[in-house]
């Protein structure tokens, strides 16, 4: 079943007619966010050169999205709990187009740094509320298929905004980059407030509530999980470069391509993931895991193998796309009643992996070399899938 014989067909008695243009709007939305967020990581040399800074303090330009996505997200869900959220999510997509325009016409660090905090809270109230909101346009049991809607955004901007940002930067010059994420931002704008419907708040969505989710024993399940599996990935993710270089001994342009196919494969995984999901969560969970360890342990115990590095690495994409829309269709499951506040707890849980695995990842990398951060990143993975997949055995078996 796809989505136009959703669209054509009536719903299931009882149940709200699926908004599909809805989706697609998040996804816009979330692949001009994402798009900002990467466009530093191929524009730093011109940046720095422009702005009259080292490279080191250019590139806290990441950082400072980051660090203030992370914060924003559960303060966004407690800030705004009384408003519609369709005015919510609107405000949330105007950051990206002040935050973008900020940055474009930036003369300075402090500026530059100021546009991407701005983004950062646009980012992170997207996540924390992104659940939610797919929850609020489509039945339950399209959950999967819905976020991987809204992962395709994710998918398409991680194989688009580096390339494309390096290319735009050397053709037009840093800035026009950032005039293109506003515009963007603007697009998605638009179609959000011509497609989405008003959405009036449900749910207490107090820190009470969040800690009354977080006592659910499938919410802490999912949320270990994603520590183990998330951070294993970031250590490795984090020095992909590096290990591609010193291991296989791939040059700058075979590296390019390569990283392009993760890319690809991520797009993918995506919507591979969004169709496991629909049937069996955990169970897409579990392979989305299980491949992130198989395809680190290739990586740090026959990555010297060129070709086999490449295919590794593609096949390491595929296997981390499947995992965000697996990750978020369980927390689905575990706390419908409660979206926004278990994707609060969810995007803080991501960002707190994301940099414990980039931390681990550099000290394992000094010690070990490229390789040793793989073979972690294996460990990590395999333990979050074991986690994952042993719990589903245990209440499978309790419940039969």
């Amino acid at each position: 079943m796809n989505i136009h014989s959703e669209i054509n067909h009536p719903a299931a008695k009882g149940e709200t007619p699926a908004a599909w243009a809805g989706v697609v709007s998040l996804s816009l939305g979330v692949f001009g966010l994402v798009t900002a967020e990467f466009l530093p990581a191929s524009l730093l040399t011109p940046m720095s050169h422009d702005l009259g800074v080292s490279l080191g303090a250019a590139g806290q330009s990441v950082t400072a999205t980051a660090v203030v996505g992370a914060l924003a997200g559960p303060g966004i869900v407690l800030g705004t709990a009384r408003f519609d959220r369709r005015y919510t999510l609107l405000a949330l997509t105007s950051l990206l187009i002040i935050s973008s325009l900020i940055a474009a016409t930036a003369n300075g660090l402090v500026t530059l740094l100021l546009s991407r905090a701005l983004l950062g809270v646009g980012l992170g109230g997207f996540w924390a509320m992104s659940l939610a909101l797919a929850m609020r346009l489509v039945p339950e049991r399209l959950m999967p298929r819905a976020m991987a809607i809204v992962m395709t955004g994710v998918s398409a901007a991680t194989v688009c905004a580096a390339p494309v940002g390096a290319w735009v930067g050397e053709a037009f010059g840093w800035r026009a980059a950032f005039w293109i994420a506003s515009g963007l931002g603007v697009v998605a704008f638009l179609v959000q407030a011509f497609t989405l419907p008003a959405m009036p708040p449900t749910g207490s969505g107090g820190l009470g509530t969040m800690a009354q989710v977080l006592r659910r024993p499938a919410i802490r399940l999912g949320l270990v999980t994603i520590l183990f599996v998330v951070s294993g990935h970031f250590a490795g993710f984090t020095f992909i470069r590096p290990f591609l270089e010193t291991v296989p001994h791939f040059g700058v342009e075979a590296i390019s391509g390569i990283l392009l196919a993760f890319g690809v494969g991520g797009f993918i995984g995506n919507i591979a993931g969004g169709l496991i999901a629909e049937r069996n969560t955990t169970l897409a969970m579990t392979l989305a895991a299980s491949g992130i360890a198989v395809t680190a342990f290739l990586l740090a115990f026959a990555g010297e193998a060129p070709a086999l590095a490449a295919v590794a690495t593609a096949l390491w994409g595929f296997a981390f796309g499947a995992l965000p829309v697996s990750v978020q269709s369980f927390i689905t499951e575990a706390a419908a009643d409660e979206a926004e506040s278990a994707g609060a707890l969810m995007l803080t849980t991501f960002q707190v992996a994301i940099s414990s695995g980039a931390v681990l990842g550099g000290l394992i990398v000094d010690v070990q070399g490229a390789s040793g951060v793989f073979a972690f990143a294996g460990i990590a993975a395999l333990l979050g899938a074991t986690l994952i997949g042993v719990a589903s055995r245990r209440r499978m078996v309790a419940a039969g």
